[in-house]
Formats: structure tokens, C-alpha cells, sequence
């Protein structure tokens, strides 16, 4: 049973190697075809919903960037960075997660840099390390903001990119179980949600599971205000709907910012 006062970091990580284990769809490794193809320019990644990022968000000439990949693994964007000639680092919570990037790279000789920790706090990078960091749908996995988007601007070089991907706070209004499993739309949570905050620890294994991960739906000024707030300016949105439940026809269920650390 899990203790409503346990260290989310430490739950979710047990919670995404579990997840490896068991298939998760985030936790799939690429193919050496698709990483063949990205050798060739020919490539995407995904950084909302099932939606291929836009690659004029993304440097046109990737050889020699330094990319982080921030709570970005599972053997996906990370390898096909690499393999269209980006210096990648990626940087996640679950052993098992990079254990798939390490898997990717062995397999089809790529160059990767595997970093285990909490997404808040990136002290092992120095300042203007990178050109970009890649950082899709995670930040639902932490309870505050604020320092993901200040470690992100301080380990962006000047003139350097975030792509973010992040939940619409709404669709966190509605019951799982209806929406999941009837497909009805029902609304039940008070915003901002949080698993911790909205059930008893009884309540939320009888719903989810004991060992689901730690979900938190955060704010849109936590999220797009928070960006500003660290420094940067964003210059692209993007929204996207859910990739499998009954909320795709009625909202967006994730968006995306491209922001720019001023030069």
C-alpha cells in the first residue's frame, strides 16, 4: 500500500521500471530500421500525444548539438537524436528507462550519455551545456515546476531551445474510471489535481493501483508562466489530443512550447 507521504521521486521511480517490465508503450525502444533512417535525415520524434514534433522547431543540422533528453527515455527520442548526429544526454529516474537507451545504443552503435535523477535538480551538468533540451509529457510525474524550468535555463546555452510537452490541466477534471472505461466524460477533481491530494491511499489503489506512479496536473501558469518566469521567451504552441481515450474528440489533451533562452 503506498504511503500518501512518500517520497514521489522514489515511488515513480519503482513505478517506471515497473512499467519497462511490463511493455509500457513509453517505455518501447526504437528499431535499428528507424534509427538506419534517422542516420539518413530521414526521422521523427514524438513530443505530445502520438504527434511527430515539428522539425523546424529542432536545429536543421543536428551534427555536433548537444541535446538533453530530459525525462525522456526508453530507448526513443533519445537514440534517434544520436543517430542524426546530435551529442546526446539523457537524463531520467528510472534506471530501467535508460537501461533501454543503453540497449538502443549497444544494438546499433550509437554514442550515449545515460544520467540517472530527478528532473528538479540537474546539478550534474554545468551551466550552457546544451543547445537543446528535449523534455516530452513527464513533468506530470513531480509535485513543482519551478525548478525543472529553472535547471532547464541555467544547462541551455544562450540562444539555445526547450521543447516541452505537458498535460492540459483539464483533463485532469474528469473520473478515470468513466472516462477509460465508458468513455464518458464526468467531472469529479478539483484543479489543480494531484493523486496525493484527491484520494486516500485506499482510494487511490482501488482506482489505479498502490504501485501506479504519482500523477500532478500543475497549472498553466505553473506551466507556460513558470517557463517565462525562469527567463525564457517562448516562440511556438502546439496542442495535441489524447492518443487512445474518449476525451480526444472534445480537447486537447497535451501541449507543447518552444521556448528560447535569450542570447
Amino acid at each position: 500500500m503506498l504511503d500518501m507521504g512518500a517520497d514521489p521521486v522514489a515511488h515513480n521511480r519503482a513505478a517506471w521500471d515497473r512499467y519497462v517490465q511490463e511493455g509500457n508503450e513509453w517505455s518501447r525502444p526504437v528499431s535499428a530500421e528507424e534509427v538506419e533512417r534517422a542516420r539518413t535525415g530521414d526521422w521523427s520524434i514524438v513530443l505530445i500525444g502520438r504527434e511527430p514534433v515539428d522539425r523546424a522547431w529542432l536545429p536543421a543540422d543536428l551534427t555536433g548539438k548537444d541535446v538533453l533528453c530530459l525525462a525522456s527515455g526508453g530507448g526513443q527520442q533519445g537514440p534517434i537524436l544520436a543517430a542524426a548526429g546530435a551529442r546526446v544526454t539523457v537524463f531520467v529516474n528510472s534506471p530501467r528507462q535508460l537501461g533501454q537507451d543503453r540497449t538502443v545504443a549497444a544494438r546499433d552503435g550509437l554514442e550515449l550519455h545515460t544520467v540517472l535523477g530527478d528532473m528538479r535538480e540537474l546539478s550534474a551538468f554545468g551551466d550552457a551545456t546544451f543547445d537543446v533540451v528535449f523534455h516530452p509529457v513527464s513533468n506530470v510525474f513531480v509535485p513543482d515546476l519551478a525548478a525543472v524550468w529553472r535547471e532547464c535555463f541555467r544547462t541551455l546555452r544562450p540562444g539555445g531551445t526547450l521543447l516541452a510537452g505537458f498535460c492540459n490541466p483539464d483533463a485532469y477534471l474528469f473520473d478515470h474510471e468513466a472516462l477509460v472505461e465508458r468513455g464518458e466524460l464526468i467531472v469529479v477533481h478539483k484543479l489543480p489535481y494531484s493523486d496525493v491530494t484527491q484520494y486516500s491511499a485506499e482510494e487511490r489503489a482501488a482506482k489505479f493501483g498502490a504501485d501506479a506512479p504519482l500523477e500532478y496536473s500543475h497549472t498553466l501558469t505553473d506551466q507556460i508562466g513558470g517557463q517565462l518566469a525562469a527567463g525564457f521567451v517562448l516562440t511556438g504552441f502546439a496542442e495535441a489530443p489524447h492518443q487512445s481515450n474518449a476525451s480526444a474528440p472534445y480537447m486537447s489533451s497535451y501541449f507543447a512550447t518552444l521556448a528560447v533562452k535569450p542570447t
